[in-house]
């Protein structure tokens, strides 16, 4: 007889969930059901940009709604669970239901901190016309109906996301000014003088910084006119976006009686100390750590997938690597590890190109990677991945690894897509194969599914590899 599992979330750690299940034929062991708040399918998040300036949630979608009845999962589109019984193995809606199940799952990723700023909210608690967060494609949808070309924009936040908003509204011909409490931008991802080049880069979009700035209140009666700093300067603005970090969202399993720290407290196995309760992704606390990027996320899916379906009894979840590449307002950005040395001993090489607005930073100790940060230029990011995860010891010249020619171990089928490590040869079988467009070889290899940095250059071998008779590729 099947299970009952239900997963509570339907975001990107639940997509990915879903996958892992699929693959291991989860469907013989279990009745899957899918809880999740918003409307759409499953989408790409990293990616809203593209909907701000423009695009539509289909141009994000990693499951559209017909996704789930074909693979046999139930989707409860635009239901939010309120309340998980682990002795009753029940939960309950918003709306008074109550479902059985068997096996649950957190996935309820992370919500926008909003910090206290005075005038933010109307009378009855919402917020003010013209004020807006930047977490979903209803979100992204709402921010463009009211943007107007040629009115301003302050953009509460200087971190991949706020840069983000900031970009597709300046696309939308706003003026966007971006407040920025930290002395220099993306500070959890890179050192200051990696944080000044982005800056150089999103100043040269028009788009203007202030750093070392903190936002204390919203003036306008009845919408967003203006936002007040802290040295009580008032920066206008017709509208405000707040992207000023997220937090672990863990308050229906602190509700439900589930442990919980900053996220849901995890074991090796991603079990929470509730029998038959799990969790995943950003809502999960492992070892202390809450991790935020996509590559874990993917790691503890992968064996959550393994311990549920009995395909490897014996998978154990021990932490991550971190490593982030992305494309931040059209900068590309790379990060892993250590940011700054710990020890006196660790040996950092930074190299700086700065009329080409390049930056490279290695962080090595005992003659081995532990930490690297790349602006301006990626395209040695997937070969000091390589060897940050291996652990080997590096070439005498350090410089070696920052060569346009991969030195590393394994180079002979480059690394294309680091979120879902797919080699150059796996991407072009696929085209051989007969994936002639972006979204044909992403659902065959899922390159280009996680954060998106990877699309320009498989859409690149789309146009190398495929047979010329095919014409315009669209990609």
């Amino acid at each position: 007889m099947r299970k009952r599992l239900a997963i509570i979330g339907n975001g990107m750690a639940a997509g990915r969930l879903l996958d892992e299940l699929v693959r291991r034929d989860a469907g013989r062991h279990f009745d899957i059901a899918v809880f999740g708040e918003e409307s759409h399918g499953c989408y790409n998040r990293i990616l809203l940009g593209r909907v701000l300036g423009g695009g539509t949630a289909a141009d994000i979608m990693l499951k559209p709604a017909g996704w789930y009845a074909d693979s046999g999962v139930t989707f409860h589109a635009g239901v939010m669970v309120t309340e998980l019984d682990g002795p009753g193995r029940k939960l309950t809606t918003a709306d008074g239901r109550e479902f059985p199940y068997d096996v649950a799952v957190f996935a309820t990723g992370s919500a926008p901190f909003v910090p206290p700023l005075d005038g933010l909210r109307t009378a009855d608690g919402t917020p003010k016309p013209g004020a807006f967060l930047f977490r979903t494609v209803d979100d992204c949808e709402r921010m463009r109906a009211y943007a107007r070309p040629a009115s301003s924009a302050v953009v509460l936040g200087g971190g991949l996301l706020g840069l983000e908003a900031a970009k597709a509204l300046s696309d939308l011909g706003m003026h966007v000014t971006v407040v920025h409490q930290p002395e220099w931008l993306m500070n959890q991802q890179l050192d200051r003088p990696g944080g000044e080049f982005v800056r150089r880069a999103v100043e040269r979009l028009g788009i203007f910084v202030r750093t070392g700035a903190s936002a204390v209140g919203v003036v306008g009666d009845e919408k967003v006119e203006g936002v007040v700093l802290r040295s009580g300067e008032v920066v206008p603005a017709d509208l405000f976006v707040i992207a000023a970090g997220v937090r672990p969202r863990a308050e229906v399993a602190a509700a439900s009686g589930v442990p919980v720290k900053r996220g849901v407290v995890v074991n090796d196995l991603l079990a929470t100390a509730v029998p038959g309760v799990f969790a995943v992704g950003e809502c999960a606390e492992h070892a202390g750590v809450v991790y935020g990027v996509v590559p874990p996320i993917w790691e503890q899916c992968q064996v959550l997938a393994d311990v549920l379906t009995g395909a490897n009894p014996t998978a154990r979840y021990r932490g991550s690597k971190v490593y982030t590449k992305l494309k931040v307002a059209g900068v590309e950005v790379a990060s892993m590890g250590l940011v700054e040395p710990q020890f006196d001993a660790d040996e950092v090489i930074q190299v700086i190109e700065d009329r080409r607005g390049i930056y490279r930073k290695l962080v090595v100790r005992d003659g081995k990677l532990v930490g690297a940060s790349l602006v301006g230029d990626g395209e040695a990011a997937a070969t000091l991945a390589r060897w940050f995860d291996r652990g080997g010891p590096l070439p005498p010249n350090r410089l070696d690894v920052l060569c346009t020619g991969d030195v590393s171990p394994a180079a002979a089928d480059p690394e294309v897509c680091n979120c879902h490590h797919v080699g150059e040869a796996a991407i072009v079988a696929a085209i051989k194969d007969g994936c002639t467009t972006l979204p044909m070889v992403s659902a065959a290899t899922r390159a280009g599914t996680g954060c998106g940095s990877c699309r320009g250059r498989v859409a690149d071998l789309i146009l190398k590899t495929a047979p010329k008779a095919n014409g315009v590729h669209s990609t």
